[in-house]
């Protein structure tokens, strides 16, 4: 019903005792304050000041107006001193979904980083895809994403969101070590022709890039095997089961028998952290993003 000016007006003239110091005050012209006032009367229907002598002084409704202009100004003050503190407090749950390979490269340096420098913070972590993992960061059930987005199959981010670039990654051809093309430094991926591929599950984003980019080049998509964990792809590899594409950042650990052939075209991947855009200035996210971008600087050096 009352505008916050105008209860900030009456508050300054009942503090202050006049319009002119009231106006001081506010870093307003004495007009403009007598302006304030006179809408907040039309707004009351009644009336809050009264001559008294050359200045003015507040009636009895002014009075009783003036006392809970006060306490709701009190209130406005308190809310923003809250937001202000949960900007900068690093504290309460932080909850976190993040992709397969981060999961297992990322995510431990960080969610240490995160226990040693801010023990106030609760953190959750809930692998997925970002097709998973996404949507829970618009609706607020997650709050930061680490997802992948791939060069030939971009991942769409929602304009309602904020990203921040961890890295660059590529994916490589990997080959049973006896195959044909294993002593190659570089393939085409049309010359994949004899054995099946390796792939994730269908309906996952990364199987889906990885049939749009064998459509592009000509080759043909048949997956003997979906398989959610590139340590498992690698083993399936090494047993002369089929070929795959593996991120560099997902394969710390390759068995015998399992070569690397760089492949045309070059099969990239960004990995972001995604987070509400109106969360930007929360310290939990920033703590969070930070840690985040500080271990994945260990892996700039595998694009």
């Amino acid at each position: 019903m009352f505008g916050l000016e105008r209860m900030r007006a009456l508050h300054a003239v009942a503090t202050h005792g006049t319009v002119a110091a009231a106006a001081t005050a506010l870093h307003v012209t004495p007009s403009g304050v007598s302006q304030q006032l006179a809408k907040l009367e039309r707004e009351a229907g009644q009336r809050l000041l009264e001559p008294h002598g050359r200045t003015v002084r507040l009636t009895t409704a002014g009075h009783v107006l003036a006392g809970h202009a006060a306490a709701i100004l009190a209130r406005v003050e308190q809310a923003r001193s809250d937001l202000e503190l949960l900007r900068e407090d690093v504290t309460g749950p932080l909850r976190v979904g993040a992709i397969p390979t981060t999961v297992h490269a990322l995510l431990p340096p960080v969610l240490a980083t995160l226990r040693a420098q801010h023990p106030g913070l609760d953190v959750t972590l809930h692998e997925g895809e970002a097709e998973e993992t996404l949507p829970l960061v618009v609706d607020g059930r997650l709050d930061v994403a680490v997802l992948e987005s791939w060069e030939h199959r971009p991942t769409t981010v929602p304009p309602s969101t904020s990203r921040t670039t961890l890295l660059s990654d590529v994916a490589d051809l990997a080959l049973p070590a006896g195959h044909r093309l294993a002593h190659r430094k570089v393939v085409d991926l049309a010359e994949v022709d004899d054995l099946p591929w390796i792939a994730w599950s269908a309906g996952s984003s990364c199987h889906d890039w990885l049939t749009h980019v064998l459509r592009q080049e000509g080759v043909g998509t048949r997956v003997s095997c979906t398989v959610g964990s590139y340590p498992t792809q690698l083993a399936l590899v090494a047993g002369n089961v089929g070929v795959a594409a593996i991120p560099r950042l997902g394969r710390d650990s390759v068995p015998e028998g399992v070569r690397f052939v760089a492949t045309r075209p070059a099969l990239n991947r960004t990995i972001y952290a995604v987070n509400r855009a109106e969360d930007d200035d929360r310290g939990a996210i920033r703590a969070c993003v930070d840690a985040l971008t500080a271990a994945a600087s260990r892996f700039h050096h595998l694009a």
